[in-house]
């Protein structure tokens, strides 16, 4: 079977945007109306964690911001053969340098107004495609993680977790500290890009972009767990769902599940190529719910009938959105109001 990485149809990348031009003043005004009647289901994507640094995969016209972009497939990283650790070099190397940049990211404003929607049960359920953990980051101290893990869905797993091919699972900071150890000289580099503020292209999973480099020299520790049980394996990764591996059947049900029990879906942030978040709107559509899409550039849903778009980045728009909605409570409630003035606005240099 052929898999391919997701993507706009062409036809929609080279149309007219069927977004009608809107005033970021009309634009909060008309968001907040669709979040005052509460219980919206919202979905978010890479758009959303740009502000705080990390780089989207397209950019504002829908096309890959890395033209060569070549991601390793799930069948890849798992094969057992030396063809399949060749690749699990490959990919630990890149994943190893751009880690950090991911790792130590911060909210930015729409993560907060997000979060203040939650904690005020505007959004009972979040779901994102981002597994970069900067909703949880927000909500962090106000909520615990029981109560996140209800609250927000993480579509595509967390870059935070490696789990090795039966089942022992470590954290992410733990395993990065073993790769350090298995290679002192990739560990020196690193230390040389943080002194000189140098920092290679990194993707939204923390997969960075690297040229002339010989991924031979890197070594996947095996994992410690399956060698006190007297077997040798490097097959491990992240718990994120690589292109063409299948989203657990529990995650899939949960999010078609929150869709179903919603009043109405916002879209925030993602151009909705991956079918696992395109299907989320066909069914709510399905269900005659309202859905409204904040996204800049082309999108898969554009040209579905029954989906508003405005066209403009949620970092303009959305915080003052949520102080509408929210009234008085967005001053008087104090968590509110902290979350309300919190977030940081650092976008990449030249992202597009």
């Amino acid at each position: 079977m052929r898999i391919s990485v997701p993507t706009i149809p062409a036809a929609i990348l080279s149309s007219t945007s069927s977004a009608k031009p809107i005033s970021p003043a009309a634009a909060v005004e008309r968001i907040a109306s669709f979040l005052a009647s509460g219980n919206v289901a919202t979905v978010t994507g890479a758009g959303v964690s740009v502000d705080s640094g990390i780089r989207a995969y397209r950019g504002s016209k829908g096309r890959y911001l890395n033209p060569n972009y070549k991601p390793i497939f799930y069948q890849e990283l798992v094969d057992a053969t030396k063809k399949g650790f060749a690749f699990r070099q490959r990919y630990w190397l890149r994943s190893y340098l751009g880690y950090k940049p991911v790792r130590d990211a911060l909210p930015n404003t729409t993560h907060y107004a997000l979060a203040a929607l939650q904690y005020t049960n505007i959004i009972p359920k979040l779901i994102t495609q981002n597994v970069d953990g900067l909703h949880h980051k927000a909500l962090a101290g106000i909520w615990d993680e029981a109560r996140m893990n209800q609250h927000i869905l993480e579509l595509h797993g967390s870059l935070h977790k490696v789990h090795c091919s039966h089942g022992h699972i470590v954290d992410r900071d733990t395993f990065q500290d073993r790769l350090s150890v298995a290679n002192p000289q990739w560990k020196a580099y690193m230390d040389e890009l943080e002194a000189t503020g140098q920092r290679p292209r990194t993707n939204p999973d923390g997969d960075v972009f690297l040229e002339g480099v010989d991924y031979g020299t890197f070594k996947v520790p095996e994992c410690p767990d399956c060698l006190l049980e007297s077997r040798l394996n490097s097959i491990l990764k992240p718990e994120l769902i690589f292109f063409g591996e299948s989203i657990k059947r529990e995650v899939r049900d949960r999010s078609q599940l929150d869709v179903e029990n919603c009043s109405r879906l916002f879209l925030v942030g993602t151009t909705l190529a991956t079918y696992s978040a395109f299907r989320l709107v066909k069914h709510a559509l399905e269900l005659k719910k309202p859905v409204l899409l904040l996204n800049v550039g082309p999108t898969r849903a554009d040209p579905l009938s029954g989906v508003e778009k405005i066209e403009l980045p949620s970092g303009t728009v959305l915080r003052d959105a949520v102080r509408t909605v929210l009234g008085s409570r967005a001053i008087q409630d104090s968590v509110v109001d902290a979350m309300l003035h919190s977030g940081v606005v650092r976008p990449p240099i030249d992202d597009d």
